[in-house]
């Protein structure tokens, strides 16, 4: 409601408002994945008329919606045509929206590269890569969550591996090295499922010849939590 007061008095902005209460209604009549497909056309058509609003109302219903038209046991082509509403919305509300915003969108979005099937996987990474990753220190409440959202991309022989380890490097970069290890050591702690590609991907980055003073990041800043592994 706080970000809708700005326009509150907006008739353009009140015509949006009711456009997506509209496309939104639609989801509430649907049988199968097929009307979810439909109803989310009616959303992304709602948001593409309406683009010089960087808000998004009813943000949390919206968000709700898309994490069902995520669900594994839906078909690919609905996770397909889900990210294409995220893409529009993140373009929408840009970095700082997203950063405030980003606890909204996860519950959807970061469950979906392990059980997606390959078509998913490429427009997927390009959202983690076009909107998470400029986000920079921004992510580091959401840290561990998106590691375990990427480390199921990590298995053997999968197309994408070399693009999500390229990925998880930038992330590393981009938050603070210290911050990742430790968020990644926090992942092998408490998700059995996470600790073969975070213990591979950490022995990846691991320079051979180095001293252990200069590769002391690898540990986290919590050595209590690698530790406790």
């Amino acid at each position: 409601m706080a970000d809708d007061a700005q326009y509150a008095h907006d008739p353009k902005f009140r015509q949006f408002s009711v456009a997506v209460e509209k496309a939104l209604r639609s989801f509430e009549s649907t049988s199968e994945w097929a009307d979810l497909i439909s109803a989310l056309g009616k959303l992304s058509k709602v948001l593409q008329t309406h683009t010089q609003f960087h808000i998004l109302p009813k943000k949390y219903t919206v968000g709700k919606r898309l994490s069902q038209c995520a669900h594994p046991a839906l078909p690919s082509g609905c996770h397909l045509k889900a990210l294409e509403v995220y893409d529009l919305i993140f373009t929408r509300i840009g970095n700082d929206g997203l950063a405030r915003d980003i606890f909204v969108y996860a519950s959807g979005l970061f469950p979906l590269l392990g059980c997606s099937a390959m078509s998913v996987r490429p427009p997927l990474l390009s959202i983690y890569e076009t909107h998470f990753l400029p986000l920079g220190h921004h992510l580091s409440p959401a840290l561990q969550g998106l590691l375990l959202a990427l480390l199921p991309g990590l298995e053997e022989g999968s197309e994408h591996t070399q693009r999500i380890q390229t990925l998880l490097v930038s992330l590393c970069k981009v938050t603070d090295q210290w911050l990742f290890y430790n968020a990644l050591w926090s992942c092998v702690l408490t998700v059995p499922s996470a600790r073969l590609p975070a213990l591979v991907f950490v022995l990846s980055q691991m320079t051979k010849g180095s001293t252990p003073e200069d590769q002391q990041h690898f540990f986290g800043d919590d050595l209590s939590t690698m530790v406790s592994y």
